[in-house]
């Protein structure tokens, strides 16, 4: 018996690609991640991923605008719930409680965080400051925040993502005392 495998399409393999490299660099960073290690974890050689992007940089920066384009869709998704007329800091409250989700896909976030530890390459630095900027300014305009608001949003974020980077939140999480303080904290604010 034979079996026939589906051939994907450019943008399916794209796709595909992309994903092994936001599990690879999550884990290693970009200057320890290997492109033979994302084709290998793609299923493909690693010439083709070169020319897929034609750079480690160019796949790095397309793992983290992914990573970003999935936080705008948390928060667009929790958008659609927020009534009209409801005051900033209720809204960033429905945001914040939307951004939990991510805690259970860790590897975004940490592919977040890998994007500001490699930002000292020029073009990948352009890349994450707009990506981060863009994620900002979107906050902003889904929930009416003023800047002090959105800066106190932005800064409970990154506090999540370290916790979970850390594993003591989200999926697989190794529990302690003071990281369950910290999220105790958050039902107490309205931002997150």
């Amino acid at each position: 018996m034979t079996t026939t495998r589906t051939r994907l399409t450019a943008q399916e393999r794209i796709t595909q690609v992309v994903c092994a490299a936001i599990h690879e660099f999550a884990e290693t960073g970009y200057a320890a991640t290997k492109t033979d290690d994302i084709a290998r974890r793609a299923g493909v050689s690693q010439p083709y991923v070169i020319r897929l992007f034609g750079s480690k940089q160019q796949l790095f920066i397309a793992a983290s605008t992914q990573s970003c384009t999935r936080m705008e869709e948390v928060f667009r998704a929790a958008h659609a719930d927020i009534p009209p007329d409801t005051e900033p800091d209720e809204a960033l409250r429905i945001l914040g409680e939307a951004f939990k989700v991510l805690l259970d896909e860790r590897e975004v976030l940490l592919m977040f965080l890998h994007g500001f530890t490699a930002s000292s390459d020029p073009a990948i630095g352009d890349a994450v400051r707009e990506r981060f900027g863009e994620i900002y300014r979107l906050v902003r305009e889904l929930t009416g925040a003023d800047a002090n608001q959105a800066r106190r949003f932005m800064a409970s974020g990154m506090l999540l993502a370290v916790l979970a980077a850390m594993q003591v939140v989200g999926a697989g999480a190794l529990p302690t005392d003071w990281a369950q303080e910290l999220m105790d904290s958050f039902e107490n604010d309205s931002v997150c």
